[in-house]
């Protein structure tokens, strides 16, 4: 059981390689019996026929099947031509002979020459000359080229508006352009930059150099200003639109001669009808009358312009106060924006240092780790649904200075035994003295699920593949698990299981210390 685990989490995810890859000439012991492919990772069959471990996992993943290689060749004998993954082994000395066979990059262009070996372990998945699939305009580029042509050439590829964060096509980019209503536009008249569409049209109408035509433009003053100088046209032409003022009254007689007159009331031109006209007295009252009403509409235009005059200071009041509240609250927003991105860096330190005490608070040092995980029930139907597949435990070590450890598990099982066992590997993790440690890491592992009852526990143990990436020196923050994708069925957890007492279950590790 543990043979088979071990190689089941040590299989790569790829068939076997081209057969253009070889360097000589491709004999049958090199050849995959399922993919026709140079053999990768090869196992052995009861019959005999090779297979990749990949291709192996794949054709038993439902189950036994009949070898075809021997149906073919007509040596078909149950049950040794029942192809069954746990019954096939590691051919390592297929491998090995495999590893060193001499070998080109297919790759058009390619100049790569070395190992079977040297080209799986270095050149493949990794050649510029290799020509892959764009997902988006399934288009055939090169390797090196990919990220470039998804980032600038690709027409399929979707793009996230940097203003507004809406998702588009390419194509769209410049109709999405022009409606998008947090694109930046520039204002002509003051020069500001970055305005959003959305306020461009109140930044218009309040814009201190956005020219207007002066109020006083219906009676003749042409004057095109800036609305921040509005003010000061107004108050250094006073005169000059009186003068225009003045000179549209005779106009305002005659249109109001028309119909009628005006009658002064309270210093204000009120209108009379044609039959409430008093009769003539003669060109003298006649004069008199016009003078008096003259003498009215200067008046009014002189009380209007001091209103003018009041509201332009009132204006010039609640401008400097604006300006002053302006200063102040983006004073504020500074202040809040420095007070945010301290509360920031305090949560960023807290959750490290919550982290560093949860490790704290379940590390070993021995080799031995217990570990004990509550609302089995809860976290099985998380796995089942596929929102948390697999759990890690926290990290323990073979000494203060020695590897650091941990154990990942997958409650609906991995692999071969997804649905039907539970899964529990082991992984070596970077550690902070691993400089002074001896590597691959060679120390064999035990694996246990606890019997609360103290009776039958259920155990597996392994000796490491030293020649597996899961243990050499860790290049990241962890390596690849290894262990036992069929470590305990899950039957045995159901019912009134001595392995599951009040929706919890204990799993130790021991790691044999001998040598170190």
């Amino acid at each position: 059981m543990a043979r088979s685990s071990i190689a089941l989490s040590q299989q790569p995810s790829l068939p076997g390689m081209p057969q253009a890859v070889l360097a000589v000439r491709m004999e049958p012991k090199y050849q995959c019996q399922q993919c026709q492919g140079v053999l990768r990772k090869p196992f052995q069959a009861q019959c005999g026929h090779r297979f990749c471990a990949h291709c192996l996992t794949q054709l038993t993943s439902s189950g036994p099947k009949p070898c075809k290689a021997c149906q073919q060749e007509e040596i078909f004998e149950e049950p040794l031509s029942i192809l069954n993954f746990s019954d096939a082994f590691p051919d390592n000395a297929a491998r090995r002979e495999i590893d060193s066979l001499p070998a080109t990059c297919p790759n058009d262009g390619c100049p790569w020459k070395g190992k079977i070996k040297e080209y799986e372990e270095r050149h493949e998945g990794k050649c510029e000359f290799e020509r892959v699939k764009c997902e988006a305009c399934q288009a055939l580029i090169l390797l090196s080229e990919r990220e470039r042509h998804s980032e600038r050439e690709c027409e399929e590829r979707t793009l996230n508006c940097k203003y507004c964060k809406v998702t588009f096509n390419f194509k769209e980019i410049k109709a999405h352009d022009d409606i998008c209503q947090k694109f930046p536009m520039q204002c002509k008249d003051c020069g500001k930059k970055k305005i959003p569409r959305e306020k461009f049209a109140d930044h218009i109408k309040s814009c201190g150099k956005s020219k207007t035509l002066c109020p006083f433009s219906a009676v003749g003053c042409g004057a095109v200003v800036d609305n921040e100088k509005q003010a000061e046209h107004e108050q250094t032409h006073i005169s000059e639109h009186l003068r225009l003022l003045l000179a549209e009254l005779p106009q305002m007689r005659l249109r109001a001669e028309g119909a009628g007159e005006w009658q002064e009331d309270s210093g204000l031109g009120l209108y009379r009808a044609p039959e409430e006209r008093a009769p003539p007295a003669g060109g003298a009252g006649q004069t008199s009358g016009l003078a008096q009403k003259v003498t009215a509409l200067e008046n009014i235009v002189c009380v209007l312009n001091r209103e003018m005059e009041r509201t332009s200071l009132t204006l010039e009041a609640f401008s400097r106060q604006h300006r002053l509240d302006q200063d102040k609250i983006d004073s504020l927003t500074n202040k809040v924006r420095q007070l945010e991105r301290t509360l920031n860096m305090r949560d960023l330190q807290l959750a490290e240092t919550e982290q560093m005490l949860r490790e704290l608070e379940y590390c070993t040092y021995d080799g031995v780790f217990v570990w004990k995980i509550v609302d089995f029930s809860r976290r099985r139907q998380e796995a089942l649904a596929g929102r948390a597949p697999a759990m890690f435990s926290p990290a323990f070590y073979s000494s203060k200075y020695g590897y650091k450890m941990c154990l990942r598990l997958y409650l609906n099982g991995d692999g071969t035994g997804r649905g039907t066992h539970l899964s529990l590997f082991f992984v070596v993790m970077r550690g902070k003295y691993d400089a002074l440690l001896k590597w691959p890491f060679s120390q064999k592992v035990t694996l246990m699920l606890l019997d609360q009852n103290n009776r039958e526990h259920i155990i597996d143990a392994f000796r490491p593949d030293v020649t597996s990436t899961s243990f050499q020196r860790p290049i990241s923050e962890m390596n690849i698990a290894s262990g036992c994708p069929l470590f305990c069925p899950l039957a045995k957890l159901a019912g009134k299981s001595s392995y599951l007492r009040d929706d919890t279950v204990f799993i130790k590790a021991i790691v044999d210390l001998t040598g170190l």
